[in-house]
């Protein structure tokens, strides 16, 4: 086996890096960012303010301007590892072109273009599992890219397997040039003991009521919610999963949004684990006619199980994660700790944008998880 660097702190980049999961679940397996990507503004924004990165050290703009000028950049010659997730929406079975090719996949022809000038010794990349289709092809491509010292594979992970209380799958494909085979990282994996569901996740969180007003996003309340406020915390098993053993004194992002009061009565009448086509709303389901369509246009979230996938739909509206005992949706801050961001991690931007952010990234013990397993041959 070939030797890595001697660097203790282990540096990483991290492309498309969004608000953070991923990053965030490699920094609590002992990396050290050294430099992100994102051109979503709110998303770099949280980035940077929960870690105090320099603006040299987190590039907000396009990725190809960055590979076009990345000798301005200065990147170390030894970079531990190269994380990130390139939108990829041409990759289906029906489509025969070759991937690399699509033009709707330009992002993932740079990052491939990224990591041929940088090198690193690992390369990981997160995507959506529709991805293993054309498992082949894109091995192939990073091949190309990288060279025949490097050694690829891929495994389709589901975060709940990691102690996240989310059914989410996601495609993982890992490469390396330390010698060893990267499907070592997916054998090394370590799974914890506990499990968590989701009233785990919402157990002594501030009970929120109904926003009334609709288009005054600066509203606070004890009904609304507060963008921060001080707060203690139940201190389960949950919390000790994702925040260890430090207290924490405030609570952020624990803010609701404005329903009218027809999905209010919807979310009041549904029972855990109903959708729209539940006889208890047909009277007032707005898309009766079209429940072919709209069956999951509602959905209320089952205390008892781990979450439905978390999106950034919830963006718009929460309407298919109505809270398991109270007549709304999730709050920000109860998406988040379903992506197992400590509750000290904060989100910046619009209220909408929190979402956004939330149900874009990386669940943060997944990319942990990870981390641990690719840090052993580091």
């Amino acid at each position: 086996m070939r030797k890595p660097p001697k660097d203790k702190r282990l540096p990483f980049i991290d492309m498309f890096a969004g608000c953070g999961g991923l990053s965030l679940g490699m920094e609590q397996a002992g990396f050290t960012p050294i430099f992100a990507n994102e051109i979503w503004e709110p998303a770099a924004t949280t980035y940077r303010n929960n870690r105090g990165l320099s603006e040299k050290q987190i590039f907000v703009g396009d990725i190809n301007y960055l590979v076009e000028h990345i000798d301005d950049f200065k990147f170390p010659k030894n970079v531990s590892m190269v994380c990130g997730g390139p939108p990829c929406q041409g990759f289906s079975m029906a489509n025969r072109q070759r991937v690399i090719d699509d033009p709707r996949n330009h992002l993932y022809k740079v990052y491939l273009r990224f990591l041929s000038k940088v090198r690193p010794c690992f390369v990981v990349m997160e995507n959506v599992k529709g991805m293993a289709n054309r498992i082949d092809e894109i091995i192939e491509n990073f091949q190309s890219a990288l060279g025949s010292d490097y050694s690829f594979a891929y495994s389709l992970l589901n975060a709940s397997d990691f102690g996240v209380p989310q059914n989410r799958e996601r495609f993982i494909l890992i490469g390396n040039r330390v010698g060893i085979e990267s499907q070592q990282v997916f054998v090394g994996l370590k799974k914890p003991k506990i499990s968590f569901v989701l009233r785990d996740a919402l157990e002594g969180l501030p009970e929120l009521g109904h926003k009334l007003q609709k288009g005054i996003s600066e509203e606070e309340s004890d009904a609304v919610g507060y963008f921060k406020r001080p707060f203690g915390y139940v201190k389960n098993g949950f919390y000790q999963f994702i925040n260890g053993s430090r207290s924490i004194e405030y609570l952020y992002n624990h803010k609701n949004r404005y329903n009218n009061p027809r999905d209010i009565e919807i979310y009041t009448r549904l029972p855990q684990g109903a959708n729209s086509l539940h006889p208890s709303i047909s009277d007032i389901m707005p898309y009766a006619r079209r429940n072919d369509i709209f069956k999951d246009k509602y959905f209320k979230l089952e205390e008892d199980k781990v979450c439905k996938t978390i999106t950034s739909h919830m963006k718009f509206d929460c309407n298919m994660y109505i809270h398991p005992w109270y007549a709304r949706g999730l709050s920000a801050r109860e998406a988040a700790r379903i992506q197992t961001f400590p509750d000290d991690f904060i989100f910046y931007g619009a209220q909408n944008s929190w979402y956004g952010q939330i149900g874009n990234a990386v669940p943060v013990k997944l990319a942990k998880a990870i981390g641990d397993s690719i840090k052993r041959w580091l």
